[in-house]
């Protein structure tokens, strides 16, 4: 009897030890990158941007509205602010900029997050995209409503077989860094063969996976060769370039 106690006890221990390590490892897969004190700056509503927050995304209103409206979906398991300096500079451009939300930090919960967005701003005229996982569930999003969308955008991100836009007349652009090593360089090859012809191509010559983002180095990235500033910026001017053929 005394050895069975024993050996309730053992097992007992034994499943609790390993519950606790099963959820640190969790817990540590689960962090999110965070965003960085420039990115947190962007937050704070300047140079004719309105910066404002609900549970469900991010908003970057421009005094004045001068083309289509973005919806973003953020890479796998970065905070959504990590995104407002991008989103700032576009929006000082005249494009509302709008960073959804994710639960868990990974568009893959929500990638329906657009629907919400566009509902609530019915008198304009969207494009989608992401970063990195976020672009691949963005395309998802694309190609069941590809109605409500003039436009799909991919950074460090391609979309798959799924997403495919091959027979859409959607406007498409692919922005990726030439030091980027956290990408899967054959997914995205086999990638392109989803998109249409008309795709946009862009390469940002010293650019990593990170620094689309404002959070920091991301694990297995390649070392950028440009700053992080200079790769934002040059990601602006190719989205806006872009946007500026979007009619």
């Amino acid at each position: 009897m005394l050895k069975k106690r024993i050996t309730k006890r053992r097992i007992g221990l034994i499943v609790l030890i390993i519950l606790v390590v099963a959820g640190l490892l969790i817990w540590k897969y689960l962090t999110p990158y965070a965003p960085a004190e420039e990115a947190e700056t962007a937050l704070i509503s300047s140079g004719g941007v309105t910066v404002e927050q609900n549970e469900n995304w991010i908003s970057f209103e421009p005094s004045i509205t001068k083309g289509a409206s973005i919806i973003f979906y953020p890479g796998a398991l970065v905070k959504p602010e990590a995104y407002s300096p991008l989103a700032k500079g576009i929006a000082a451009a005249g494009h509302p900029f709008y960073i959804a939300k994710m639960p868990l930090n990974l568009a893959v919960t929500k990638g329906d997050a657009a629907e919400e967005i566009i509902r609530v701003h019915p008198k304009q005229s969207f494009v989608l995209g992401g970063h990195s996982l976020g672009g691949v569930m963005a395309s998802r999003y694309a190609i069941e409503h590809a109605d409500q969308l003039e436009g799909v955008f991919f950074l460090a991100s391609y979309p798959d077989e799924k997403g495919s836009l091959r027979e859409t007349t959607l406007s498409v652009l692919s922005v990726v860094g030439t030091e980027d090593q956290v990408i899967d360089r054959d997914s995205y090859n086999k990638g392109r063969s989803y998109l249409p012809d008309n795709t946009i191509y862009s390469s940002i010559v010293g650019g990593n996976h990170a620094q689309f983002g404002s959070y920091g180095p991301q694990k297995g990235d390649g070392k950028a060769t440009i700053s992080e500033e200079e790769q934002q910026n040059d990601t602006v001017r190719a989205m806006l370039d872009w946007l500026g053929n979007i009619r």
